[in-house]
């Protein structure tokens, strides 16, 4: 197995093989393309939802929503990425799903430490706009190269917390990344970096998709990948905040 492979995949729905696969594709019936302004549009709608479904299992958290959030949006956002032209319709069902799965994370964290929901909340949002500033002055230039290493470390982290899913149902715990020592707070951190460095691929990508002219349905096929990458910020917020307050 190619190793490289593996770890280029990381958010396969933004991956350059994703994106060929549409570039200079018939745009719509009626000739539309996407913008940026579209596809911000598209994640404000897709964030929307996500808030609502959050707000509903954190008030009426149930164990099977966790499950039914988690792989059900696997399935939703892969089947997505091999198919981008569902993406207006499976956008927002992802958005669900992982509402789901969100509000009920938050209410077993909200549970144990008291206001570490807000304080995670803030420090996604406060992550996401300077990021956008470091994008949009050029702090950090996307270059192909930067993909290429930010993308190996995503593929690398996905990896790592698939062993571990699976290490809970046959008996093992890969050492350290649940931890509240000093090495596992240090190991959230560098996630959430790499999360962080993330989100300005997502940007990217929102402008390539115009510079490209791709169909409009990207719009929610961009807004999609951006969400994973928000809950992804978030949930990795409460793990550093939760190993914190426990050590």
């Amino acid at each position: 197995m190619n190793l490289n492979n593996l770890t280029k995949s990381k958010n396969p729905m933004l991956s350059d093989s994703s994106i060929n696969k549409v570039s200079g594709a018939i745009t719509t019936t009626n000739g539309e393309v996407m913008t940026v302004s579209g596809a911000a549009t598209k994640t404000l709608i897709l964030v929307s939802i996500l808030l609502c479904t959050t707000l509903y299992s954190y008030q009426n958290p149930l164990s099977i929503f966790m499950p039914i959030g988690a792989l059900g949006g696997a399935a939703v956002y892969f089947l997505t990425s091999f198919k981008p032209h569902l993406a207006p319709t499976t956008a927002p069902i992802y958005a669900v799903l992982k509402g789901l799965f969100v509000g009920t994370i938050s209410a077993y964290y909200a549970s144990q430490f008291g206001g570490i929901v807000f304080q995670a909340v803030s420090l996604t949002m406060a992550t996401l706009i300077a990021m956008l500033i470091v994008y949009q002055t050029g702090l950090i230039k996307v270059t192909q190269k930067f993909r290429m290493g930010v993308s190996m470390a995503v593929g690398a982290i996905m990896i790592v917390y698939l062993i571990s899913w699976i290490g809970n149902f046959v008996g093992f715990q890969v050492p350290f990344i649940h931890d509240s020592g000093p090495l596992g707070i240090g190991i959230t951190v560098v996630i959430i970096g790499v999360a962080a460095l993330n989100l300005l691929l997502d940007f990217d990508n929102f402008e390539k998709g115009e510079q490209r002219q791709s169909p409009k349905f990207m719009e929610w096929y961009y807004a999609m990948g951006l969400l994973f990458t928000l809950v992804w910020l978030y949930i990795e917020f409460l793990r550093l905040l939760g190993k914190l307050q426990r050590d």
